[in-house]
């Protein structure tokens, strides 16, 4: 009797867990960590992606980050583990996108920080460090602001910028945003040495943190 108890408990474990995967079409991305799908009972449903966070609107790389997003989910068909509802009513998830996992892809290609406060996943962490060491996306900028401080407007110190003209620029092999000495010489590297990395989210403003 105790057998077949123990069995009925397994089974119903089995699906709960299972009830915890929702799938549905990809049909809107919010920014680049929340997206809504469309299940197949035509529900909506509003997804907050799992452990990341993505810079917010009016952040630098914010438009970046939600393009990148787009590129792997939208229209696509995704799988969602879910982990609870949030505070503002949205689902918290790991989503896979053609067996893409969107969570991990946005911060390996350095358009979302590790959520620490809700999450110490080593992967994740490993693959921040990675796109950190590289400067890639958000980490080009010398002073990436987290999503979470700017919601709350705390800004790092202030780095004094060196004055000077462009006529004492040059094509010297510089290449990121940490390179630069001030606004004009970031414009200078962009449209005249054609660093094109400068400006990420294509807006034709190179190093927003410092222009």
């Amino acid at each position: 009797m105790k057998a077949i108890t123990a069995f009925l408990a397994l089974c119903l474990t089995i699906q709960t867990a299972k009830a915890d995967l929702l799938s549905g079409q990809v049909i809107s991305i919010s920014d680049g960590d929340t997206l809504t799908i469309l299940t197949e009972s035509k529900q909506r449903i509003v997804v907050r992606l799992n452990a990341i966070d993505a810079p917010e609107k009016g952040q630098a790389f914010s438009n970046a980050s939600k393009k990148s997003l787009s590129l792997i989910c939208y229209k696509k068909q995704a799988i969602i583990e879910t982990f609870g509802i949030d505070k503002y009513g949205r689902t918290i998830g790991d989503v896979s996108c053609n067996e893409i996992n969107a969570n991990k892809h946005q911060v390996d290609n350095g358009m979302a920080w590790v959520y620490r406060k809700y999450s110490n996943d080593q992967t994740l962490v490993a693959l921040e460090a990675q796109a950190k060491n590289m400067g890639l996306g958000l980490w080009d900028d010398p002073r990436p602001v987290p999503p979470w401080d700017f919601r709350h407007k705390v800004t790092p110190p202030t780095v004094p910028v060196v004055k000077t003209t462009n006529s004492g620029f040059t094509c010297e092999g510089k290449r990121f945003c940490k390179q630069m000495i001030s606004c004009d010489e970031a414009r200078y590297y962009l449209e005249v040495c054609g660093v094109y990395r400068l400006d990420r989210d294509n807006d034709g403003v190179p190093c927003e943190s410092i222009c």
